[in-house]
């Protein structure tokens, strides 16, 4: 077939692109911003990518036009393919259709942790030798890919998000994927732009369970109130619980070991670099879901080992007179606040200066101001790039004179340099590029 993507360099319609290729299929694409790295991967792929969205691209005359969730009502090309009653289909259900349906698909679902736990989930399955295949909302080291089509294996790894499937299908991508292995990692409300409230999210997430096979496996964060909320209101599969005493759980150690049980019966340690309690719930939620693929949990472990994280997700981009730079995609409070707090532990007493760019239309629209201060509270410097969110400035006041707010980029910059002595770890969190901060700090150091 001849595939026509619209909204094409997006994470996840980038990885449609390069599995549907991979497949045999002829594959094209559009988007609004065409650049580098999506850009040059797709077309190192053999996809042409046109920018803009104009009507003229029907005459390509693709089988099929795959749309993206970016594309709305309006969008020219969009209205061409409406009014010329032209087949399109949404980027989930052509994965469903095209890829998954005879798949032993493992989903990983929540607020947050899911590029983590799914690079994760697919590194111990490449690491036993099956070959899964996997679309991820993230580049995993281990592979330096975001999606695969893995041939050879049963498995997929896909990460399940609740974000809704397009104009015309506002469930979320997740109840197209029917997993057999489901992961639960947490439950909060985010996408205030397209929920109302946290039980609009958790009715999504209970449509997800009811597709989930009773000779399936749901892996679920036992701690989390709110999907236990979920469960409550039906569950036709066996749950396996992580994060609690009388499930799968850790006890760590200074050494950058953890002890990983369930219930009273240890099944092994594991020596990893990674930061913080989340990776290791991460972590645990992968070695479960991996166990239900037949791959045990000492394998697991020796696999996790060795796995090198996703890149954004504290990822060191450089260290200059002995200032660290970190990049992290955290973008909400909770993982604003878990991801400090294990970049402390690495660090010590050490200075954390974090800076924050309000990006997410959550974010945006100021539905975290009363827990943003408290989720920087552990950093010693907090400086915010308010100039899409000026609500922040006002959120970020209990935070007295350990905080400040900037409209202009290249005044964030240099009060980072300013401020930055050696030993300091800076911290940037943003779920977009943040105008090449990172490298603009950099530069700014080495000039100090």
């Amino acid at each position: 077939m001849h595939i026509h993507i619209l909204g094409i360099c997006g994470t996840f319609m980038g990885g449609i692109a390069a599995i549907a290729r991979e497949s045999g299929h002829t594959v094209t694409g559009c988007d609004q911003d065409v650049y580098p790295p999506m850009s040059t991967q797709l077309e190192s792929q053999g996809i042409e990518l046109i920018a803009g969205y104009s009507p003229e691209q029907i005459r390509l005359q693709p089988d099929i036009f795959v749309i993206g969730n970016v594309v709305t009502r309006g969008n020219p090309l969009m209205e061409e393919i409406l009014n010329r009653n032209l087949p399109y289909i949404s980027g989930p259900q052509w994965l469903s259709e095209n890829i998954l349906r005879h798949r032993w698909v493992l989903a990983v679902s929540g607020t947050h942790g899911k590029t983590t736990t799914s690079s994760m989930l697919a590194w111990i399955l490449d690491y036993a030798g099956l070959n899964p295949g996997f679309l991820i909302g993230g580049i995993p080291e281990n592979f330096g890919i975001s999606a695969r089509i893995g041939n050879t294996s049963p498995f997929f790894i896909i990460e399940a998000d609740e974000y809704d499937t397009a104009f015309f299908d506002k469930r979320s991508k997740f109840v197209h994927y029917h997993p057999k292995t489901a992961i639960l990692n947490n439950l909060e409300f985010d996408h205030a732009d397209i929920f109302t409230d946290l039980a609009a999210i958790e009715r999504q997430f209970h449509h997800f369970v009811r597709v989930i096979p009773n000779n399936g496996l749901i892996v679920a964060n036992g701690k989390d109130p709110n999907l236990k909320h979920v469960l409550k209101q039906g569950c036709w599969t066996p749950v396996e619980e992580f994060g609690t005493e009388s499930g799968w759980h850790t006890k760590g150690r200074a050494d950058n070991m953890i002890d990983i049980y369930c219930n009273e019966t240890f099944h092994g340690s594991l020596q990893w670099d990674l930061l913080g309690e989340h990776n290791r719930m991460n972590a645990l939620a992968a070695l479960i879901a991996a166990r239900h693929a037949g791959i045990p949990i000492n394998i697991g472990i020796e696999a996790l080992a060795q796995f090198k994280n996703v890149k954004r997700r504290m990822e060191k981009r450089g260290t200059v007179n002995g200032v660290s730079v970190y990049d992290d995609f955290a973008h909400h409070p909770t993982a604003i606040q878990t991801t400090i707090e294990g970049l402390r532990t690495h660090t010590g007493k050490a200075r954390i200066i974090a800076v924050l760019e309000p990006r997410s239309n959550t974010m945006k629209m100021g539905v975290w101001k009363d827990s943003l201060a408290k989720s920087l509270s552990e950093a010693d410097q907090v400086l915010c790039f308010t100039r899409d969110a000026h609500w922040a400035k006002d959120a970020i006041l209990p935070l007295h004179n350990k905080a400040r707010c900037f409209d202009d980029l290249n005044q964030l910059v240099q009060a980072i340099a300013v401020i930055a002595e050696p030993d300091d770890h800076i911290l940037i969190m943003s779920n977009g590029g943040f105008g090449g901060i990172h490298e603009k700090i950099l530069s700014a150091l080495e000039r100090t």
